[in-house]
């Protein structure tokens, strides 16, 4: 599975397996994961057979089942861009997990922050976390809104370049799947910019990341 296959494959998913995860899984999330930080300036934490986090009331109510396992996105609290740089690093880390057979899901705030495994310095913020495990099965796609809605150039007039980017970007989780974002082409970058909401920053760096990791060209 290359990138593009495994933004196409990669949906939310909130009920899993009660399978732990591999020796070989663990070893490799754990290695990705201290190479994000090196590259972002963060402190993300993965967190494995720990069920007391995703065990709220709303966590039930959200229908998570046997998430014991998670990704915390943790930061500097005096980073300007935190919540925009967690949302890019941690797609980078959901993408790649699709691609070794794992499933995971965004979670702003259906979780108990208290119960969360993440060591949390006094200068650092939980962003929020991503579920991940076996998927007892591979989510569903969500609806996207037209190109037009999107963005600023015509389907029939876009690079190919930025069409796999659009395309991309379409598919990237949002909150509430409001897909709040607009893109412009600006020579062979994209500019991406959010049209506001409680998760924006986060949801601009989810869609950032895809884009960027399907065009092979930069977002600014």
């Amino acid at each position: 599975m290359n990138i593009r296959e495994a933004i196409r494959a990669r949906h939310s998913v909130r009920q899993y397996k009660k399978e732990p995860i591999s020796a070989q899984d663990r070893e490799k999330l754990t290695e990705l994961i201290s190479e994000v930080n090196g590259d972002s300036g963060l402190n993300i934490q993965i967190i494995f057979d720990e069920p007391k986090c995703l065990d709220s009331v709303l966590a039930r109510f959200s229908k998570f089942r046997n998430a014991e396992n998670y990704i915390a996105i943790v930061g500097d609290k005096s980073l300007a861009d935190l919540n925009e740089r967690a949302g890019y690093f941690g797609e980078k880390i959901v993408i790649a997990a699709q691609m070794m057979g794992l499933n995971t899901c965004w979670i702003g705030g259906s979780f108990s922050r208290k119960n969360c495994g993440a060591a949390i310095g006094d200068d650092e913020k939980l962003v929020c976390i991503i579920a991940i495990g076996y998927g007892l099965n591979e989510g569903a796609r969500h609806k996207s809104k037209p190109f037009a809605k999107l963005c600023d150039i015509p389907e029939a007039e876009m690079p190919v370049w930025f069409k796999a980017g659009m395309i991309a970007a379409m598919m990237a989780p949002t909150a509430l799947n409001q897909q709040k974002f607009f893109v412009e082409m600006q020579g062979e970058e994209a500019l991406i910019t959010t049209n506001g909401g409680g998760m924006a920053q986060i949801d601009l760096g989810i869609v950032k990341y895809n884009f960027e990791a399907a065009s092979g060209h930069r977002c600014v």
